[in-house]
């Protein structure tokens, strides 16, 4: 496994991270104990989780996951070995009754409760990176190309939610900080706010980034890199797209997008056509799919980590092995003319 810091913390983490939404949904906590065994002997020491987790989020999945990586915590005494990361469900929340009656957002009040809640879920006393899970404002996130400008839909001010955050951080509670679905100006808030009020530094964003999806290159890819905060690239396979099994309509049984209500932003126009030349590229090349677009994740200097998730430890295996994957400039030269010809149909 190859490790790399986390932002400025002096933290490393694992170049490929365990991602664990479907534990509590669609894999069982046996099975998640299992992929948690496998992952730790392989090397992989940073876990992300959130409080919305399993995914569907519903009244029922709700904090399952947290429980899940708790329990395992008791019955293995590995917290130690682990960086873990956590999440809280910003704003706005009304689809999401069950969690503080629908009224989530990032003051004070809310970032206790829910640190306090996922720590007793997760068996800890810390939480190494806790993230917030999208902006408490209007912004161009999950599928939408434009921004919508609608300051008055503006939640809690920047400042008090890493003043609150700072607080947890002197209380040993959370470590260090994180953003999730942000934009670049988010992040440069971020990093002004900290540095004049002295507060706690973002020391990640964890955004989509994959294949179909390069749209972190075009602006938060330059802030990453001269502000060093590492990219967290989740859905490193496109929701599972990239491996081809939901090409022209499928729905395999058990898949989350046949068990996901929700539309998904993996449905698009030139997502088929994308995908399948992706797959000709590793078809031709001799390379699994799945290790072929998770080792591209890899190869930027922006990713602090990718994170992989599965349902099957067959599966889980083999996108570990990714880490072993060198893409070749032939490789990466084919990649790139798909990318020029059908760019960001997922974005």
């Amino acid at each position: 496994m190859q490790y790399r810091s986390l932002g400025r913390t002096g933290l490393s983490v694992s170049a490929i991270g365990l991602g664990t939404m479907t534990w509590g949904g669609q894999n069982t906590e046996a099975e998640g104990h299992a992929q948690m065994d496998a992952a730790l002997d392989r090397g992989i020491t940073f876990w992300d989780t959130a409080e919305m987790y399993a995914i569907p989020p519903t009244s029922q999945s709700y904090g399952r996951t947290e429980s899940i990586i708790g329990s395992w915590f008791l019955s293995r005494g590995g917290r130690d070995k682990v960086i873990l990361a956590s999440k809280i469900i910003g704003a706005p929340a009304g689809g999401f009754g069950w969690v503080r009656e629908g009224k989530s957002r990032l003051d004070r009040a809310n970032l206790f409760a829910a640190v306090e809640a996922s720590l007793s879920r997760l068996k800890t006393d810390y939480i190494d990176l806790y993230q917030l899970h999208w902006p408490d404002r209007v912004s161009n996130r999950f599928g939408n190309r434009l921004y919508a400008h609608k300051p008055e839909k503006d939640g809690v001010p920047i400042e008090e939610t890493l003043a609150a955050l700072g607080e947890l951080v002197t209380a040993g509670k959370i470590r260090h900080v994180g953003l999730s679905n942000d934009t670049p100006w988010g992040v440069m808030r971020f990093l002004r706010a900290a540095e004049i009020a002295g507060l706690p530094r973002v020391a990640s964003i964890q955004n989509a980034y994959n294949l179909l999806n390069r749209t972190f290159e075009q602006g938060l890819s330059e802030v990453a890199l001269r502000e060093e905060v590492g990219l967290l690239a989740y859905a490193p396979l496109g929701a599972g797209t990239l491996t081809g099994k939901y090409l022209n309509g499928a729905l395999p049984a058990g898949s989350r997008r046949s068990i996901d209500p929700r539309p998904s932003r993996y449905v698009t126009v030139n997502a088929d056509a994308a995908t399948e030349a992706y797959l000709d590229i590793a078809r031709r090349h001799g390379l699994s799919p799945s290790q072929m677009a998770i080792a591209f994740t890899l190869r930027q200097p922006f990713v602090a980590s990718s994170l992989i998730g599965a349902t099957t430890m067959e599966t889980l295996l083999s996108n570990m092995d990714a880490i072993d994957v060198t893409l070749s400039d032939e490789v990466l030269a084919e990649i790139d003319a798909v990318h020029d010809r059908l760019p960001d149909p997922c974005p």
